[in-house]
């Protein structure tokens, strides 16, 4: 196998570049800014963190119930491209708004939408792993997908940290800091499509036919009554709604576990800024070993990891805390996605990439309401933080369970 990536490759790979940069926006500055807002609107850091939440459940609930029909409208010729370049605008858009957004709703509003459209390209754009490359470079493809997107994403990072952190010396409010942050990553999201777009071309597909929603929704129909003849698809999907909600959750909640603990908003940023970095590597070597040992056993050694991460975050009280949780996170952080993306894909039929890709994000995107508003429920409830983290261990344990099943059933 060439092991060199081919121009495809490469611009497939610029895409998670692209789009990295606002979830990491969204998981480090964004909680903060959104923390002054609701500071200003009276809201107690324990609301903060509950709305900041409900937010994120919102959104990845609304892509939960569109998703798998998004992605099974894009298997039909000629139509995963305009799909991908639609849901892409919509976040890349949402993304400079929130730039003038200064009432504490507003902004949940706007994000909410950025969000979704974030979550629902990234559809689109996982299904194409089947069009442009092979079966036997999927690990290693989508490995350098996470690690490349983890440290390009830090460019435009770097530059708004800068700002933001310097806005006094600057002269510039806050507002205007962050509303240079939200265009630049917006900018560069946009930009960094632009190759694939323009290459792009969708090689496994359904034909054209009349009444193409309505076909659409009875492919979808067919499909889930037929899940249970393909018990390793089945199992690996149950497997994936819990261990990926847990790893969803702890990156959306990490930065707002922070504040609401009082810990210094700039070594949170630092912290996570470090997390980017050490998962490149980390990414890259897990495609590495992916030649070596099975993803179906290297997967396992990630959601056992996460667990314990999950249950060293129940305890963490101090800053060089958050250091060494944020290193553990960006250890494991790329491989348990990357892989499990490529081996997913080696395990569906590559013509319905897309309706299967968007009931694996049901799984995951979706699965994140249940982690993200859990955490916040158990806060609320018992005035707790630190239980309301520390209940995403049981995800990652039944997670673990549900993935060997579904390895045996695939073996069998």
């Amino acid at each position: 196998m060439d092991k060199r990536l081919t121009r495809l490759e490469k611009q497939w790979i610029l895409y998670d570049v692209g789009n990295s940069a606002f979830i990491l926006l969204v998981s480090t500055i964004m909680p903060i800014y959104f923390n002054s807002l609701a500071e200003r609107g009276g809201l107690s850091s324990v609301q903060y963190l509950a709305y900041w939440g409900y937010a994120s459940s919102i959104a990845t609930l609304l892509v939960a119930m569109s998703g798998p029909v998004f992605g099974t409208f894009s298997d039909i010729k000629g139509l995963k491209k305009p799909l991908f370049a639609t849901a892409m605008l919509i976040g890349v858009l949402g993304c400079a708004a929130l730039g003038f957004t200064r009432q504490w709703l507003w902004f949940l509003i706007v994000f909410v939408i950025a969000r979704f459209g974030y979550a629902v390209s990234l559809i689109f754009y996982d299904s194409m792993l089947t069009d442009i490359t092979q079966p036997d470079r999927m690990d290693r493809v989508s490995s350098n997908g996470f690690a490349w997107g983890y440290i390009g994403s830090c460019i435009p990072f770097v530059w708004s940290l800068g700002v933001v952190l310097s806005s006094e010396h600057l002269g510039i409010s806050m507002e205007t800091a962050m509303a240079f942050a939200f265009l630049l990553t917006a900018a560069w999201w946009f930009c960094m499509t632009l190759p694939l777009l323009r290459h792009f071309q969708q090689r496994y597909y359904i034909k054209r036919q009349p009444h193409a929603i309505r076909m659409s929704f009875s492919r979808l129909w067919h499909t889930l009554r037929g899940m249970r003849r393909q018990k390793q698809v089945f199992f690996f999907l149950l497997a994936f709604f819990f261990y990926i909600d847990g790893v969803y959750t702890i990156i959306d909640m990490a930065t707002a576990y922070g504040e609401a603990l009082g810990l210094d908003s700039t070594g949170l940023l630092l912290a996570l800024l470090v997390t980017q970095i050490v998962a490149c590597p980390c990414s890259l070597l897990f495609g590495r070993l992916s030649g070596h040992i099975a993803p179906q056993h290297l997967i396992p050694v990630c959601i056992g990891a996460y667990m314990c991460i999950a249950v060293f975050a129940m305890f963490l009280q101090t800053q060089f805390q958050f250091w060494i949780l944020a290193i553990c996170v960006g250890m494991f952080q790329g491989g348990i996605q990357a892989l499990s993306r490529s081996y997913f894909a080696k395990i569906i039929p590559q013509e319905k990439s897309g309706e299967y890709f968007g009931l694996l994000d049901i799984c995951g995107k979706g699965a994140a309401f249940m982690g993200t508003a859990v955490v916040s429920m158990i806060s609320q409830l018992t005035g707790s933080i630190n239980l309301g983290v520390g209940a995403i261990v049981v995800l990652f344990f039944i997670g673990i369970v549900l993935f060997r099943k579904a390895v045996a059933c695939n073996e069998t």
